[in-house]
């Protein structure tokens, strides 16, 4: 059966993409508190650039963090300082998210076009709008995402050199992998530097020796910087990072596999079908391609992590961008209409939840609710209603776009942004109920006493101690300061017996949370 011809489609507006593009990446992007994990450790850095002045190495509640580099933090740090008379800081820093994302959308379009036409740029932001394993990354305080973004640059100039323009390509290539370093260290580097044959394929020597002399200076400023000013720091982020480049590499298991198909989708079938449909002329895929087994070796050789996954991204949605809009027409309908039911199923799904939250209907689910997040009151404005109400009258708007083969690439991205504008509107609040610090914070800071100058800490995470300190103000020594303290912070996932010689002054948890407990103790005297 004949596959959609992309030429004599209807041509897919410029002016769309950029919207929903916009929508996608602020959507969710503000509004609720930092989270555990990720996105309250790198707030908690970016406060303290801002705080405490010393803008050279990333510190969580003033002790060093080697386990990032600083670039998106001095953005969001920026950002936070900029807009912080309109925006508390958490929402004002993680905009940098949408500035670097949006980077890496305009970066990846651009680097579509120069390697397949004008059809693959408007197709490759969607193609990553509608992958899974991209959602809550560009939508957290995620320095990976700098990476991304630098990596897409170079991915650009790559392209741009492919298509013998020298002086912007090698500016781009040199930009995005100079840059690579400040922003995601060693594999940021990796991220970019896969597009680096471009010029040796072309046996541009001018443009890759240009290319080198714009990476080189940025990528060793904040190196050579660091090592003059902290050569210890220098040292604990170069075996870390050097540490996660080599060690622990080993075969993949089944939870690879189920990563990949997940977090990877719709985007890896959609690249097997371009290699298929691109056989007998692999040429133009080959860097895509070379990028792609790069990336997934990393992925595959080392933990299951999302964030891992990363690597493969950009040259993967190049592969896919290449074929996505000549699918068989059985194929394509096939594809379009499983994103239509399942992201129209999930929007029924989450306005059921919110019914259930505001009017506890149905009951079963209310109470299921309740049971997650005890004590939350959820109350919609009609702002926020009319916003979610118009997120879904747009989507069944969009089931009677013409076909052509860009349609269900289109679905796909509207999908998910409707997804997550739908969480973000109606379920927010009560996510943010439970994923958040501030309460535990603020209840831990009013049961201290003002003489509690010194709490040693058991158990407590980096992104707990980056909560303390953001909502509350208060520090903790590490565990081998138990003896110089005269209070101490256990963190438990049990209930425990206060140990000889100390007495329990408060106790709290989140009230998501049954088995993460926090106990405040005091020594006796």
């Amino acid at each position: 059966m004949p596959g959609h011809d992309p030429h004599s489609s209807p041509r897919l507006p410029g002016a769309a993409v950029l919207l929903l593009a916009a929508l996608y990446l602020l959507t969710g992007i503000a509004g609720h508190d930092p989270w555990k994990t990720e996105d309250a450790i790198h707030i908690g850095i970016a406060h303290g650039f801002l705080t405490e002045g010393n803008w050279l190495f990333p510190r969580v509640a003033g002790e060093p963090w080697a386990h990032t580099a600083p670039l998106y933090h001095w953005g969001a740090a920026l950002l936070g300082r900029s807009l912080g008379g309109l925006l508390p800081f958490h929402d004002a820093a993680r905009l940098a998210t949408a500035l670097f994302g949006a980077i890496f959308l305009f970066a990846l379009a651009g680097a579509a076009r120069a390697f397949h036409g004008a059809s693959a740029a408007r197709l490759a932001p969607l193609l990553t709008m509608g992958t899974l394993g991209l959602l809550v990354p560009l939508h957290e305080s995620q320095p990976a995402i700098a990476g991304l973004a630098c990596a897409a640059l170079a991915w650009w100039g790559g392209g741009l050199i492919l298509q013998n323009r020298r002086r912007q390509g090698a500016l781009l290539l040199g930009l995005g992998m100079g840059l690579a370093v400040p922003a995601h260290g060693l594999v940021g580097l990796i991220m970019a530097i896969t597009v680096l044959p471009a010029p040796i394929f072309r046996r541009d020597w001018k443009g890759l020796l240009l290319a080198l002399l714009v990476a080189l200076p940025l990528a060793t400023a904040w190196p050579l910087l660091l090592a003059d000013h902290a050569p210890e720091l220098w040292n604990a982020w170069w075996q870390n990072e050097f540490a996660e480049a080599t060690v622990g590499r080993d075969l993949p298991d089944a939870s690879h596999a189920e990563m990949l198909a997940w977090a990877a989708w719709p985007v890896l079938p959609l690249a097997l079908w371009s290699l298929w449909l691109h056989r007998r002329q692999p040429l133009p895929l080959a860097l895509p391609l070379a990028g792609t087994l790069i990336g997934l070796f990393w992925f595959l050789s080392g933990p299951s992590r999302q964030l891992a996954l990363l690597a493969a991204s950009i040259p993967l949605t190049l592969l896919a961008a290449a074929g996505a809009d000549r699918l068989r027409r059985g194929a394509a309908n096939a594809f379009d209409w499983f994103g239509l039911m399942t992201f129209s199923c999930f929007a029924l799904l989450i306005w059921l939840g919110a019914s259930a939250q505001a009017l506890d209907w149905p009951p079963k689910v209310a109470a299921n609710f309740d049971k997650l997040a005890p004590g939350h009151d959820a109350q919609f404005g009609p702002g926020t209603l009319a916003f979610a109400g118009a997120l879904t009258l747009a989507w069944v708007a969009s089931w009677r776009l013409p076909r052509a083969g860009w349609r269900a690439s289109l679905h796909w991205a509207a999908g998910t942004t409707l997804i997550w504008g739908l969480v973000a509107a109606l379920w927010m609040p009560w996510i943010d109920h439970g994923k958040s610090y501030r309460a535990v914070a603020e209840s831990l800071r009013a049961a201290l006493p003002p003489d509690a100058d010194c709490i040693a800490r058991v158990g407590l995470g980096s992104a707990q101690r980056a909560s303390l300190d953001y909502f509350a103000g208060v520090r903790t020594q590490p565990p081998t300061h138990d003896a110089d303290c005269g209070w101490r912070l256990v963190v438990d996932d049990r209930r425990r017996a206060t140990p000889a010689g100390w007495i329990e002054h408060w106790q709290g948890h989140r009230p998501s949370d049954r088995n993460e407990r926090w106990y405040l103790e005091r020594r006796l005297p």
